[in-house]
């Protein structure tokens, strides 16, 4: 896997400025940027104004215009920036560096590029487990973090996914047109709406082969990484997602900081699905994260 010059890249990439013009989706409260971080280009989208920061990771085939109708629930309250991560949207596409670490000090070097004071960070699935291992990193240089059923598996589980042919369906669909895929995603996910599938259809486009290299084992372990975070902690889930009630409430155990919130009849693409109560859930979390984080530091 990984190919920079694979032909299936290319024609992704030829289309990526097709797949950016919207096609009836709505970015117009939005600004787009780009920064030099860690020797890559970073895009993203931003909602801007005077208010704290919120930085949110998206998964694998996501980008940051993915979590949007997320960041619609979010604005009113924070400063929400969407990057894409390396091989992922606009941002830049070199030819080897996708693992977690690698994800995570972009992360920490777009955080720096831009100035963020403090911010927070969301991250979903992939995303999850690169914005646990920035808390681990930074500690109480964030005001606070959310998980959004994170890529908490097993080593056996990360083993199944890198010898799926996940990434080769990848490449295959790549090849079919924009439209087609669009039904597709339509007849997978009836119940998500126009936009969000047009999004999701888009994202997929634009990723590269070359982020499924992320897959390969082994994951930072999640349970140290959660040892490791020093700032109020939001981990939501889906009832039918990759993370079950028992590991949240054994985070839990682990790390009182953090506070496990369930969704019921939802799988694992809650910001997909659910955009408008995932961002009420979050709302709700961040407006008491202060109180609860001195709460959960005495009761340590």
């Amino acid at each position: 896997m990984g190919a920079a010059h694979n032909p299936v890249d290319r024609l992704a990439k030829a289309v990526q400025s097709l797949a950016m013009t919207g096609h009836g989706t709505s970015l117009a409260n939005c600004t787009r940027g780009s920064c030099q971080a860690n020797g890559i280009d970073i895009h993203f989208l931003r909602t801007g104004g005077d208010k704290p920061p919120l930085v949110a990771l998206h998964g694998l085939i996501g980008s940051g215009a993915c979590l949007w109708p997320l960041a619609r629930a979010l604005e009113a309250d924070f400063d929400v920036i969407l990057p894409d991560a390396r091989g992922h949207g606009r941002s830049s596409t070199p030819a080897s560096g996708y693992s977690y670490p690698e994800l995570a000090a972009d992360v920490i070097a777009l955080i720096e590029k831009l100035r963020l004071d403090a911010p927070i960070v969301l991250g979903h699935s992939m995303g999850g487990l690169t914005a646990a291992l920035v808390a681990s990193l930074l500690g109480s240089a964030l005001s606070g973090l959310v998980l959004v059923d994170p890529t908490f598996i097993s080593p056996e589980w990360q083993r199944t996914a890198f010898e799926s042919d996940v990434a080769a369906e990848h490449g295959q669909l790549l090849t079919l047109a924009r439209s087609d895929l669009l039904v597709r995603a339509r007849q997978r996910s009836p119940h998500r709406s126009a936009e969000m599938l047009e999004l999701l259809v888009d994202a997929r486009l634009q990723t590269s082969l070359s982020a499924f290299e992320v897959l390969t084992p082994p994951n930072p372990d999640y349970r140290e990484l959660v040892r490791r975070i020093r700032v109020p902690t939001l981990l939501v889930i889906g009832e039918r997602g990759v993370v079950s009630l028992e590991t949240a409430e054994e985070l839990q155990r682990l790390n009182p900081l953090v506070c496990p919130e369930l969704m019921a009849d939802v799988g694992h693409g809650l910001p997909y699905d659910e955009p408008g109560r995932l961002g009420a859930i979050v709302l709700s979390f961040l407006q008491g994260r202060a109180t609860f984080g001195k709460e959960a530091a005495r009761a340590d």
